[in-house]
């Protein structure tokens, strides 16, 4: 007979845990998060400690009612939301929401969903941990103060539907900033010269050696500046002796990278995979969750929002009797390896990404998953079970060729043994690389060719989602939690485009980012932002009071946000003049700046409302309500097809595959 409730967040989850337990318990789910601050206005009482109110999120209303009528009939309601600050907060917002009698109330917490790890948070409750909520509110308040007070200033003076946010903005400046870096990087010469030789009996196996010293001077990288200086180099070479003056041969160790922690796992899935990083977080969280394998719903991967690279004993040694098994002995080192937690204080979760059983091989359970699942389950997989093994072992050989007063050198390295990296062998960053032939000391050599060699110093490269993301753990700006959905944001705003896999931004981040750098520039800061991060982790740990450290930021805050509203003036948008007429009305159409960028509008706004792109991309499908042509638009949600003949047709579609004209 059901006499206990648990609540989780997700039914995907919900469905997951009712498989592992018995009809004692009934899981429901709170789909989500059910209260929050209100929408339309900030919520908050600034003069009364900055105290929130919540509210029923719309919608969720039958899902509380729902709630409170289960947890009514209970002997305990379990609240099993996620084990961070955020399922800290939903705990407390299913309590405070459904209203249940504390006496009733348990909070447990698990890494994974598996049949041990429920039963064993069910063994060991605990009460929801108030520093954890208090720490998320103090962030949700933060942001509710920054992006309700910024963002309407950013439409009185820029435009409307621009928004500004704490992280947000912080993260655009450094997108922005790395464009104009670029932008203003002056390429220099430099040149190297290099030696080509063959190696003694294997024809056509060639190896190379690059100048390092003259006169005994190490070269540094603009000594051979140009041209004339490089050739002269090389005709002082043409005659005399190469002679084998050093051959070093050392042993070099390779050690595995750490587990996933929720940023690396989305810059390889960005770099290997080419997901973006909220694509990784959702396949996750159906890893997390439970897939269906044989009849039964598996719950795959630990949490996935964590900052931590702790692994439970119990899965290290799991993991190398399955690599003794497959690899041998000798594969795993003599002790379990230990990783230490980066994150100051790392509260996301107390273990890294991880398979729940490593005995689930990413092949064997294939056909249980989607592709995209496939992929990522299998990137997670071996980078855990590569943790866990023995270094690569490989010689570094360093050969050292003088010709007269100059010096060549040449390095290779070859795999002794691979350790790791038969797990990993796809890597061709971890194969033998400059394999070199065996010579001697004295040897005398005759070179090839020896050939000058320009080259030009290059720009930093341009962010993707997966090098920012490096960057903004760095700097300690957000938390696992708000990586992807931050750069979602700013691509959805129109702030910044992405072009095969680079992030670029647009005019209207520029101007947001010109305009708050500016004026707020002890706010949009990446010191400041981190600084703050630190004291959102100290409210955590009950070593911070959340109110005073929301009053200390938002005084000065308001302060410089009054002077800016007064002072700064507002960003025009010429108006320039097309060619081209209004298909409705005749009047001439205008060149005008919108949130997408630079578009067509008809002069006699408001009297006519005819816009269009810029430049339309035109395909060969036809409306079906009324014949003309379909062009491609965009939104903030992507492409889409639409009739030419808008505004009078509104049809539209999803682009299918192959729809649009190459």
């Amino acid at each position: 007979m059901t006499n206990n409730l648990i609540i989780v967040e997700s039914p995907t989850k919900a469905r997951t845990i009712t498989r592992f337990l018995d009809k004692q318990y009934a899981v429901k789910s709170s789909m989500g998060h059910i209260r929050d601050l209100p929408k339309t206005k900030l919520g908050i009482e600034i003069d009364n400690g900055f105290c929130p109110h919540y509210q029923i999120i719309p919608g969720k209303k039958r899902i509380v009612s729902e709630l409170k009528r289960a947890s009514s009939s209970a002997e305990k309601v379990i609240i099993g939301t996620d084990e961070d600050r955020e399922g800290e907060a939903i705990a407390w917002h299913i309590v405070e929401a459904v209203h249940i009698d504390p006496q009733k109330i348990e909070r447990i917490v698990f890494h994974e969903i598996t049949p041990s790890a429920i039963q064993h948070a069910l063994e060991k409750p605990r009460s929801i941990d108030m520093k954890l909520v208090e720490a998320q509110q103090a962030r949700r308040v933060l942001d509710r103060l920054v992006g309700y007070k910024l963002s309407p200033f950013l439409w009185h003076k820029i435009g409307r539907r621009l928004s500004a946010g704490r992280v947000q903005s912080v993260t655009l400046r450094l997108i922005v900033e790395r464009e104009e870096e670029i932008e203003k990087f002056q390429p220099r010469e430099y040149w190297d010269i290099t030696a080509t030789f063959v190696s003694s009996g294997v024809p056509n196996q060639e190896w190379q050696a690059k100048l390092v010293e003259r006169d005994g001077k190490k070269l540094k990288q603009f000594d051979i500046q140009d041209k004339q200086t490089a050739d002269g180099v090389v005709r002082l070479l043409q005659d005399g002796k190469w002679i084998v003056s050093r051959v070093e041969t050392k042993p070099r160790q390779r050690n595995p990278q750490p587990p996933f922690i929720t940023s690396t796992l989305q810059q390889e899935a960005s770099q290997r995979l080419h997901f973006s990083p909220k694509k990784t977080m959702a396949i996750a969280q159906q890893l997390y969750e439970g897939i269906e394998i044989d009849g039964n719903q598996v719950g795959l991967i630990t949490y996935m929002r964590t900052d931590s690279t702790n692994v439970a004993s119990e899965a290290q040694k799991l993991a190398r009797q399955m690599l003794e098994k497959w690899f041998g002995a000798k594969y795993i080192p003599s002790q379990p390896r230990v990783w230490r937690t980066k994150a100051k204080l790392a509260q996301e979760a107390h273990e890294a990404i991880r398979p729940t059983d490593v005995k689930m091989r990413p092949d064997d359970i294939r056909p249980s998953l989607t592709e995209e699942q496939y992929k990522l389950y299998a990137l997670i997989w071996k980078r855990f079970l590569a943790s866990q093994m023995s270094s690569a072992v490989y010689n570094q050989t360093t050969i050292d060729i003088t010709r007269d007063q100059f010096l060549f050198r040449a390095q290779g390295r070859q795999i002794v043994f691979p350790g790791w990296l038969a797990l990993l062998e796809e890597r061709s960053d971890e194969k033998d690389q400059n394999a070199l032939p065996h010579v001697s000391t004295g040897d005398c050599l005759v070179p090839k060719e020896v050939l000058p060699n320009q080259h030009f110093t290059e720009p930093p490269p341009r962010y993707t989602a997966g090098t920012l993301i490096k960057d903004l753990e760095k700097y300690g700006i957000g938390r696992p939690s708000t990586y992807a959905p931050t750069i979602t944001t700013l691509l959805g705003r129109g702030y910044v485009k992405q072009v095969s896999g680079k992030l670029y931004p647009q005019k209207i981040g520029r101007q947001t980012n010109e305009l708050l750098t500016k004026n707020f520039s002890s706010i949009i800061d990446i010191e400041f932002t981190a600084k703050m991060e630190d004291s959102l982790d100290e409210i955590a740990v009950g070593r911070a009071d959340w109110h005073k450290i929301i009053k200390e930021f938002y005084d000065p805050f308001e302060k410089t946000l009054l002077h800016a509203e007064q002072n700064v003036e507002r960003v025009h948008h010429p108006v320039r003049q097309s060619d081209e007429k209004c298909p409705l009305c005749g009047a001439n159409l205008v060149i005008r700046e919108g949130r997408w960028g630079e578009f067509l509008a008809c002069s006699n706004f408001p009297k006519c409302r005819y816009t269009r792109e810029l430049s339309q991309e035109t395909t060969d499908e036809i409306c079906e309500k009324c014949g003309k042509p379909m062009v491609v638009k965009r939104s903030r949600y992507g492409k889409f097809l639409a009739c030419s003949g808008y505004p009078e047709c509104k049809f539209t579609k999803r682009i299918q595959p192959d729809a649009r004209n190459k």
